[in-house]
């Protein structure tokens, strides 16, 4: 059965980006505008790589349970469809298990895989979809379901819209800082890129979603 998730959004302060940051990231708070640059990882340290000599690795089944939801909700915002981004997710994980197998013993960072994993299957997705575009006339069959923005206020409906305008790397970048909350070299790691290359990206991504949300006020 499959299960609706929310895309949700993270609750961090707008500063120097006006009513964008406001609608991206919530309620006024008393931290400055986030940085792109490297910050102190949370939650699962073994998950996001590096194993001390007292502890296991995660096992398929335990990166499944803790991060499965996670990472369809990255896959959401990225290929606009809830069902799409579920595919996309089990896909990430059958092709792991049948490199690895259940224990993983040969893999350093998993979790990294599986990102890369997710973000090269919704570019595979996109690319079908436009390719079938090219093909039959415009229709509405690919918008996204009432369930699947259900749970979405207004303002964030069009964050998600906003969104969509967006060069698929420059959404890849905003969803994998500010949805999956990775860091700069993180975000690097995952779409191959430089350092530098996420911070500029992120910024003009940042600046390209503010003038869409302006168009939509």
């Amino acid at each position: 059965m499959s299960m609706t998730v929310a895309p949700s959004l993270p609750v961090v302060p707008p500063v120097r980006r006006g009513r964008v940051w406001q609608l991206l990231f919530g309620a006024l708070g008393e931290r400055s505008e986030p940085d792109i640059r490297e910050r102190r990882p949370s939650g699962f340290r073994l998950l996001r790589g590096g194993r001390s000599e007292q502890e296991d690795r995660p096992t398929l089944t335990d990166l499944y349970h803790a991060h499965r939801l996670s990472l369809v909700r990255t896959a959401v915002f990225l290929v606009d469809h809830q069902d799409l981004a579920e595919d996309v997710v089990q896909e990430a994980f059958a092709a792991l298990y049948q490199r690895h197998g259940e224990q993983l013993e040969n893999v350093d960072n998993a979790l990294a895989y599986l990102r890369t994993a997710v973000v090269n299957g919704s570019r595979s997705v996109l690319r079908r979809r436009k390719t079938a575009r090219e093909y039959v006339p415009p229709h509405e069959a690919d918008a996204p379901s009432a369930e699947d923005y259900a749970v979405l206020n207004d303002e964030h409906r069009r964050v998600v819209l906003a969104l969509r305008e967006l060069t698929d790397r420059q959404r890849e970048v905003l969803v994998l800082r500010y949805w999956s909350d990775l860091s700069e070299a993180q975000i690097a790691e995952t779409l191959g890129l430089s350092r530098g290359a996420v911070k500029s990206t992120a910024s003009r991504a940042l600046d390209a979603l503010e003038k869409q949300l302006e168009k939509t006020r």
